[in-house]
């Protein structure tokens, strides 16, 4: 027996576009919201203030893909030249169990957080959405602009702030090469960030005392938060305040609020799943002056369907390392 190693050099190496991982994305949430995966909260361990390390299993049953990535977010990292999120992804046979392939889960991570906005927009942004508001300049804040360009045909100026201006000016300039027609303004705070901002995305670490500065009124009517930060960067009242407040996963939502260390301030009701959205068994948005906020944890399915996505490429290139089991 023998197992493939993928490295993240091997995984970017591939060519694997957005529009790619946002189709897959989309079809392991509707699966999901049909019961055709299964997937249970997410297990940690905690070993500094405000660090992960997440085990998160999942099988999504009509692709036939089971595995588990063991992740890190460790938000003090980069101040020692270390990225903040690393680990691995194990793929195992369905039928077997036996592991076949062993992945650097980086990447994966990345582009499968991006490409869940990406189906968040897809069901719940308004009609006429040109503006975007970035607040968090990092990797999360990149995949997220690529996916928004996917799924928002109108999309014309993006407005982002990170407390570090220098990260802000690096997201413009990196992002503004690649979509050069796209107006890109470096805002002087989360106000400014947040005028006109038809879809706001939220991607600043993670942490476990937060001082959000998102408050009630900031989203414009008709607007649309994704936050991919826990509720790190919006207050309790700017959640409470939408119209409807979705998930990528109720279950994982509330089991972590059990916890008593995040969301406890979400709203007491939750109108869906984006599995809901994606199955059509719930309308998403309904009006166009709904707020609407999408809180996007990061699950495993979404997990599984890219790795999936990234082993059948990895095949078809001959890329990868053979290692014996």
């Amino acid at each position: 027996m023998e197992i493939l190693y993928l490295s993240r050099q091997d995984i970017e190496g591939l060519g694997i576009g957005m529009r790619e991982v946002i189709e897959v994305v989309d079809q392991g949430f509707r699966l999901k919201g049909i019961g055709k995966t299964e997937m249970p909260p997410k297990p940690g361990i905690h070993t500094r203030p405000h660090a992960f390390i997440h085990a998160m299993p999942a099988y999504v049953k009509e692709m036939e893909v089971a595995g588990l990535k063991w992740v890190s977010g460790y938000p003090s990292n980069p101040e020692i030249g270390l990225p903040y999120i690393t680990g691995l992804l194990v793929l195992n046979a369905p039928d077997t169990g036996i592991p076949f392939a062993v992945m650097d889960c980086a990447w994966i991570t990345a582009m499968r957080t991006g490409a869940s906005a990406g189906v968040s927009a897809k069901y719940l942004v308004g009609k006429e959405s040109g503006v975007v508001g970035i607040l968090g300049c990092g990797v999360q804040a990149r995949t997220s602009l690529r996916a928004l360009v996917e799924t928002l045909p109108g999309l014309s100026r993006v407005q982002c702030y990170d407390l570090f201006p220098e990260a802000s000016r690096r997201f413009i300039e990196e992002m503004g090469r690649m979509f050069p027609v796209l107006q890109m303004e470096q805002s002087r705070n989360p106000d400014e960030m947040m005028e006109d901002a038809d879809v706001v995305v939220t991607a600043i670490p993670i942490v476990t005392e937060p001082k959000p500065p998102l408050r009630a009124g900031m989203l414009k009517k008709g607007g649309l938060a994704i936050s991919l930060d826990y509720d790190s960067a919006w207050t309790g009242s700017a959640m409470r305040e939408c119209d409807k407040f979705v998930s990528d996963d109720v279950h994982q939502l509330l089991s972590t609020k059990e916890e008593g260390i995040y969301f406890g301030s979400i709203p007491e009701h939750i109108y869906a799943d984006l599995g809901d959205l994606a199955a059509g068994l719930k309308p998403g948005r309904e009006g166009p002056m709904e707020r609407i906020f999408s809180m996007n944890m990061g699950i495993a399915v979404d997990d599984m369907v890219t790795a999936r996505l990234v082993y059948e490429r990895a095949k078809v290139k001959g890329a990868g390392t053979r290692l014996p089991l």
